[in-house]
């Protein structure tokens, strides 16, 4: 694409491509502005601005308002750019361009919070103490509604429908762009750099392509060096295998990070999606094991203390990294297949069981367990034909009060002391 230069006699137009509130206004200040900085949301807020007048502009206006030069004006512009709040088309005209800037809303909290990649870069931006506050702050208030009946009216009991009109198609709504995240991996210079007779032309499928992205944000592995792990991980017949990739990075990065952990694996529940009450029952404390331990520690903990072995944490990285599961639906799934699988991992077994969990976006440790449950019980007919004994203790419904037997009694008080 040809180089432009942003000039102050350039022309813009401002044009609406969503509905911003005034929410989504403190939600850029509190969320985005930590990552973008503030000149580049005082330019979103000017192009706000400059759009209720309904006019077109010279950059120099800009210049002006924000009493800032182009260069600064126009690293503004790229920072909106790339999180997704702006898009931008230019068209030349005698040597000068016209441009058009497209506004759209940012994200809402929870898609923000729970974005895989915005997230960890607000966490690294602003550190633990502020990152703690702003997940307090959009923690959503939930009340217990046992023993209550949902009485609302419905809208055709209501009002009562007089006459057809032609629906208007015209009127605008909420838009959000997304991300634009460029690859952090050049695949042009892999593929120059890997010889056409060890490796197929269709090795690099966008399954691929995303996992090697994925792999080299999480372990922060940069091309020359995925070069090498890719050249290591070809099958006979020219394909990469997504499991020899997966472990030669996780070899390297445990062999180059001096102990420290990558990410996903090693990351607790987020907060937006822990239990927002307090439940003090043997269910409630099974929850809380659950949402404030991570993968990592969890099955080292089932292990009685001993580091996973590398096939089982093959199977914690597959379901974080490839499926991107919630670090407390992994402890449910793990703690599930051990008890009904005789202390096994089988990953066969799991991954049949982590598709449909991910097909019914099951994102929290309760509705984990209910679908575990569930599960179960359809399957146990079919297949297992076995007593209660061999399932995880949660199963028993008698966890929510506090006549369970001594026995689950002891199980449970075990696993909450490898936790405390």
């Amino acid at each position: 694409m040809k180089q432009i230069t942003l000039l102050p006699a350039d022309i813009y137009q401002v044009v609406n491509k969503s509905i911003v509130t005034e929410y989504d206004k403190k939600v850029i200040i509190n969320l985005y502005q930590p990552i973008i900085g503030p000149m580049a949301v005082s330019l979103y807020f000017t192009f706000l601005s400059d759009l209720e007048l309904n006019d077109t502009y010279t950059h120099h206006h800009l210049m002006i308002v924000l009493k800032s030069g182009l260069d600064l004006i126009k690293l503004a512009l790229k920072s909106l750019e790339s999180v997704g709040l702006i898009k931008t088309f230019a068209k030349e005209n005698n040597n000068q361009y016209n441009y058009i800037y497209e506004i759209y809303s940012p994200m809402n909290p929870n898609e923000f919070l729970n974005h895989p990649i915005m997230n960890v870069i607000l966490y690294n931006n602003i550190g633990e103490a502020e990152y703690n506050k702003l997940i307090k702050f959009y923690k959503k208030n939930s009340i217990d509604l046992k023993g209550y009946t949902d009485i609302s009216s419905k809208l055709n009991e209501t009002y009562i429908s007089v006459s057809k009109f032609d629906k208007n198609n015209d009127s605008i709504e909420r838009k959000e762009l997304g991300i634009n995240m460029k690859n952090s991996i050049d695949f042009d210079m892999i593929i120059s750099s890997i010889p056409k007779n060890i490796i197929s032309d269709r090795a690099f499928n966008n399954k691929v392509k995303e996992l090697i992205n994925n792999l080299s944000f999480v372990y922060d592995i940069d091309t020359i060096r995925m070069v090498d792990l890719i050249r290591l991980s070809i099958e006979d017949n020219g394909m990469i295998s997504k499991d020899k990739l997966i472990n030669n990075v996780r070899k390297y990065y445990d062999f180059n990070s001096n102990g420290n952990l990558p990410t996903l694996i090693y990351r607790t529940q987020p907060e937006y999606l822990k239990s927002t009450y307090n439940d003090s029952s043997n269910k409630g404390k099974m929850i809380y094991v659950f949402e404030n331990t991570s993968p990592y520690d969890f099955l080292r903990g089932k292990n009685k203390g001993i580091k996973p072995s590398n096939r089982d944490l093959k199977i914690l990285e597959y379901l974080a990294v490839e499926l991107k599961m919630k670090p407390a639906v992994i402890n449910v799934l793990i703690d599930y297949v051990l008890r009904i699988n005789d202390n096994k991992l089988n990953r066969t077994y799991i991954e049949a069981i982590a598709g449909g969990w991910i097909r019914s976006n099951i994102t929290t440790a309760e509705a984990a367990m209910e679908r575990a449950k569930k599960e179960h019980s359809k399957n146990n007919k079919k297949v297992f034909n076995k007593s209660t004994e061999n399932t995880p203790v949660w199963f028993n419904e008698m966890n929510e009060k506090e006549d369970i037997s001594q026995e689950e009694k002891q199980e449970l008080e075990d696993l909450l002391k490898d936790f405390r």
